[in-house]
Parts: C-alpha cells; structure tokens; sequence
C-alpha cells in the first residue's frame, strides 16, 4: 500500500509547468483572479496589457489558491492535492507559496531574505551586516 501511495505522490513529476518552473499545479493570482503557471508568467502577462493602470505584479506571499494540473482540484495552497493526494511539487515553501519538481537548482528557503533561493543552502551563507548571500568558496573571514 505504501508504494501505492509513493507512485501517487510522483505520479506527473517534471511531466507539467510552464518555461520557468516544472510543477504539478496552477496559482491563482490573488490580485487579479486569474490561473497562471507560476508568478513569472502572470508578471509577463500583465506587463503587457495596454492600460497601463492594469499592469502589475504578484506578490509571491500573497497566493492562497492552487490547481492541481492533475486532478483540476482547486484548494488552499498545500504541497499534496486534497483531491488526487499527488505531490504537486518536489520541492515546496509553504512561506513563498513556491513548487518546483526540478529539485537539480538546490532550492532553499532563506529566513533572512524571506524568499526562497537556489543553489543549495549548505553552499551560501546569508551576511547580517550588509543583507546579500555570498557563495561559501569565496567567502574570506578576517578575525579581529
């Protein structure tokens, strides 16, 4: 049974997305109401409508629905469907409201920043003092 369940999990991976992430759902824009793949291709979409007061961006904290493109389940954000008990996406931030099934990038979360990066935690370090991520092989530590 617990195979079962495994194989629903991964049923779809890296089958569904859109050019920037592979995922297993859809969001609703909150600001808008529309389902697009992932918050890069709502930010196109809307940068190009002709009124220029219609133009915006999404704010990636702000998503409360999903689809699931399995299933067509419409739910809170989670990372299974409530319907098709798929996993909609390998790697999840309940935070960023961020799916992705390419796990390869080394996705993140960084508490500090407050979005989720890639490239693999244990390679950055988050520097308090000036706010940026530097890469751990070029990082030269001076003691004083």
């Amino acid at each position: 049974m617990e195979d079962f369940a495994n194989q629903r999990l991964d049923f779809g991976k890296m089958g569904f997305g859109c050019q920037h992430y592979r995922r297993r759902c859809k969001i609703r824009a909150p600001c808008c109401n529309e389902i697009f793949d992932c918050r890069h291709c709502h930010n196109e979409s809307t940068s190009n409508l002709k009124r220029h007061s219609d133009r915006h961006e999404l704010v990636r904290h702000e998503v409360q629905k999903v689809i699931c493109t399995v299933c067509d389940t419409e739910q809170q954000v989670a990372r299974v469907c409530t319907n098709c008990g798929v996993n909609m996406g390998e790697y999840f931030c309940e935070i960023c409201k961020f799916y992705d099934d390419d796990t390869d990038k080394g996705q993140f979360h960084c508490n500090d920043c407050g979005i989720c990066r890639v490239g693999g935690r244990e390679n950055f370090f988050h520097c308090l003092k000036c706010g940026t991520h530097s890469y751990s092989e070029t990082v030269n530590v001076i003691i004083m």
